[in-house]
């Protein structure tokens, strides 16, 4: 039987960072799903569907790779994609406390969940999409942080 694993979240855009832990998971696991969340309330900068479009591009020279978006419990969609694996990337200590809570309120809502943590390199350790927003509102240089197939996405900002 294969093991699916479900990689969760905002992407917000997606950075080197979130594609080195893809892939580490495709290296673990025989499929990932890349889960791309609504997010409405962290007020996102780019709209689901041009998220879903640089996800779509970043990750075309990976193999068995699917690309959804979502609206709903994690839960929910890892049931609906049958599988019960969400992998969640560690850059930091402080990140840990976070998806440790989730990684407890999930298994709390589906026991048969389990969370695997990644961490990416060390290169891409201080990357999210956050440090990436920011210096995109700065006019600032993100060629380093983002592959070639986002930044034209992030060149119309």
């Amino acid at each position: 039987m294969k093991k699916i694993a479900l990689y969760p979240g905002t992407f917000d855009p997606i950075t080197n960072g979130h594609l080195d832990i893809i892939n580490r998971a495709n290296a673990v696991f025989d499929g990932v799903i890349v889960a791309i969340a609504n997010s409405a309330e962290k007020k996102p900068m780019f709209d689901l569907e041009k998220r879903a479009c640089m996800v779509k591009k970043a990750t075309r020279c990976f193999k068995d790779i699917e690309v959804v978006t979502f609206d709903t419990l994690l839960v929910d969609l890892a049931k609906k994609y049958d599988t019960n694996i969400i992998i969640r990337g560690l850059r930091a200590v402080s990140d840990f406390e976070y998806e440790l809570q989730m990684s407890y309120a999930n298994s709390a809502l589906s026991p048969e969940i389990e969370t695997v943590f990644l961490m990416p390199s060390l290169q891409n350790a201080f990357i999210s999409s956050s440090i990436v927003r920011a210096i995109l509102k700065h006019n600032g240089s993100i060629s380093h942080l983002v592959s070639k197939e986002v930044l034209p996405y992030l060149s119309k900002v």
